[in-house]
């Protein structure tokens, strides 16, 4: 039995990671903490672990393997250092930091004491982009001139962060408003896939100010990547659907998903890519991105993402934000 603690519960998927905790017979959390005591009530209660008033009580009990870490985005940092410190692997809820100032420290020490980590970038195991990805690297669109990823829902016109979740609205916690928060999935795939960028630019904007004009509600990035390829970055909390949401054109191929999960795709180098029907020989879905975070814990070996790859797509959100407010490129080499 592989015992963890649950270190602060103020992300929104939280109760989701709850419950695949719950499912979890070779995983015991022994403990959970917030600053929020009432919060750590709430989730010990659902999982019948203690609650703990001092962090050193985790960080010192050897039989704590890990750290869950879903707090809000600004604690990050001190929680981090200090789980490194004393030796627990780490899953941190997305994004690692509010920018490259304190995300690239954190992966910094992650590293240096040699843990496991994992984020929360749950849609690469998606089959359609699994799928992407393999034909990318054969080589299937010829030269990639341009590709776009869009991640959009309606949090905001249904206000889903009221209460509970509000403080994921306030910039000064978060680091990032709707944009930020749903286009960092969307950016991983990005870089996971097209590799590092250039420079980027941005422009955020608002619909119906649910949350005040300090929190952006929509976005919309473009970025220069270093292989030359255009790319565009769409993400928002006011969309009523979001139906494409990847798309990869190339001088020999393009293709595109329709809600991650069906892909078109035309290419002479597919037998069968006509582009009209959607393709069905997909790869075998990954499983969450928290499982695979358990399983490795346990000692399987599985597909992580590494710190430093969380702490990059924390610089590059950050500069999309910074050529948003100035209006202009952000060199990012």
């Amino acid at each position: 039995m592989t015992h963890v603690a649950l270190v602060g519960c103020g992300h929104i998927h939280t109760p989701g990671f709850v419950k695949r905790l719950q499912n979890r017979s070779d995983i015991t959390v022994r403990a959970v903490w917030d600053h929020d005591r009432a919060r750590a009530e709430k989730r010990a209660a659902e999982l019948n672990a203690p609650v703990v008033d001092d962090l050193d009580a985790i960080w010192g009990d050897e039989r704590i393997r890990a750290a869950i870490i879903c707090s809000e985005t600004d604690r990050h940092a001190d929680l981090v250092r200090s789980a490194a410190g004393a030796g627990k692997h780490m899953f941190v809820e997305k994004p690692l930091g509010l920018g490259k100032d304190d995300a690239y420290p954190m992966a910094d020490a992650i590293k240096r004491a040699g843990l496991l980590f994992q984020t929360g970038y749950f849609q690469r195991g998606i089959p359609a982009h699994l799928f992407l990805k393999q034909e990318v690297e054969k080589g299937t669109f010829g030269k990639i001139t341009r590709v776009r990823a869009s991640n959009c829902h309606s949090g905001a016109l249904g206000d889903w962060f009221t209460p509970e979740w509000l403080w994921m609205t306030d910039p000064a916690q978060a680091g990032v408003g709707a944009f930020g928060d749903l286009g960092t999935h969307a950016l991983d795939l990005l870089l996971w896939i097209f590799g590092g960028v250039d420079r980027v630019t941005a422009t955020l904007g608002s619909a119906i100010n649910r949350y005040g004009p300090g929190c952006d509600e929509t976005g919309e990035a473009l970025m220069i990547f270093e292989s030359g390829v255009i790319g565009t970055l769409a993400a928002g909390w006011v969309d009523v659907a979001d139906p494409i949401t990847f798309e990869i054109s190339g001088t020999e191929g393009h293709a595109y998903i329709l809600d991650r999960s069906e892909v078109f795709i035309k290419s002479s180098h597919l037998e069968g890519a006509d582009g009209k029907r959607a393709w069905t020989v997909l790869p075998t879905a990954w499983p969450h991105a928290f499982e695979l975070f358990l399983d490795a814990v346990n000692g399987a070996s599985v597909p992580l993402v590494d710190a430093h790859e969380a702490a990059y797509r924390s610089a590059v959100m950050e500069a999309m934000y910074m050529g948003a407010k100035e209006k202009s490129w952000v060199n990012l080499r």
